[in-house]
């Protein structure tokens, strides 16, 4: 009788264990081997997955590191989108400096030009590429000043890109992070060599004009990724008039960025996509006040998987001036 008991208190013991075992179960995170117990805060493996948002293109951006690593890469070609000035002060080694007012339409005035700021047509902007030997073959990273810049990194690699620079780089966190890591700055004179480059037209499928985009008002998602003031109706830069297009969404480009000028995590930047009712279905249009902070947020949304972005580079300037059009404020 007595070793019946024992048998029968071992059965009992065992089928705890085994009952125990089978409510907390374990499911392996691939992404650092961790061992996650469903039940804690997770309810399936589906759960889980639904959690990892992570960029869809990562094509666009590299990191301070990833170049720190690469300089010595014979087709590599940096870009100080800082401009001569501030390139002059320090830069990073090899780096040439441009300004994205370079490669654009600069005739006129801001707001009585209807495409003041735009980007030139293939021919003209052909002969400035070519002055500065930026071509396809290179391997190109641009870098500006982060986070407290206009994103004219995001501009110039918005324009290759259009122009058929597959292999163009935005730098992330800028020449700010680049210096706060301690790495090389050099104050040489960098001499660009002159190449030929001939592009036959510019891809449009980023980029909306002011016809399409006032005829298509409401069948578009408006991002206006102008500062709050600006979207209120300040005139800071000498605009026509103030306030925003018609139902425009204000997102600043800066909020994707955290303080040290490097691109927020995916999930933090759909969070906020999220909380503007933004979907990736959308037919999403950027703008600011020249088109240069708004193609940085295209790229940024390009990244996250938004596949219908375009950015509205004759922006704010040339919609207030044009007095048939509406302004809200």
């Amino acid at each position: 009788m007595k070793r019946f008991k024992f048998i029968l208190i071992v059965i009992l013991a065992l089928g705890l264990i085994v009952g125990g075992c089978s409510n907390k179960k374990d499911v392996v995170d691939e992404g650092n081997n961790q061992q996650l117990p469903v039940g804690e805060g997770k309810e399936s493996v589906n759960e889980l997955e639904e959690d990892i948002i992570e960029f869809v293109d990562t094509s666009y951006m590299v990191s301070a590191d990833w170049l720190k690593e690469n300089m010595a890469k014979e087709n590599l070609l940096i870009l100080d989108a800082r401009g001569a000035d501030d390139h002059k002060k320090g830069h990073i080694p090899g780096a040439i400096a441009i300004m994205w007012q370079e490669f654009s339409n600069m005739e006129g005035a801001p707001g009585k030009e209807p495409n003041w700021g735009t980007v030139l047509q293939a021919k003209n902007l052909s002969e400035k590429l070519s002055a500065y030997g930026i071509t396809k073959d290179k391997e190109i990273v641009v870098y500006t000043t982060s986070p407290d810049g206009w994103g004219e990194d995001g501009r110039i690699v918005w324009m290759l890109r259009r122009a058929g620079f597959e292999n163009t780089k935005i730098l992330d966190g800028g020449f700010e992070y680049w210096t706060s890591k301690d790495y090389e700055v050099s104050r040489d004179d960098v001499v660009p060599t002159p190449a030929t480059v001939m592009i036959e037209s510019l891809d449009n499928n980023t980029n909306i004009d002011t016809e399409e985009l006032a005829d298509n008002l409401d069948n578009l998602v408006i991002i206006d990724v102008r500062a709050k003031d600006e979207y209120n109706g300040a005139t800071n830069f000498g605009e026509p008039r103030g306030g925003h297009l018609p139902g425009a969404i204000n997102i600043t480009f800066s909020q994707f960025l955290n303080k040290n000028g490097t691109l927020k995590t995916a999930k933090e930047i759909k969070d906020i996509l999220d909380s503007n009712g933004i979907n990736k279905d959308d037919e999403i249009v950027t703008y600011c006040t020249a088109g240069i902070r708004s193609a940085h947020m295209q790229i940024v949304l390009t990244m996250m998987g938004y596949d219908n972005v375009r950015n509205y580079d004759a922006s704010f300037y040339s919609w207030s001036g044009n007095a048939d059009l509406e302004v809200e404020k």
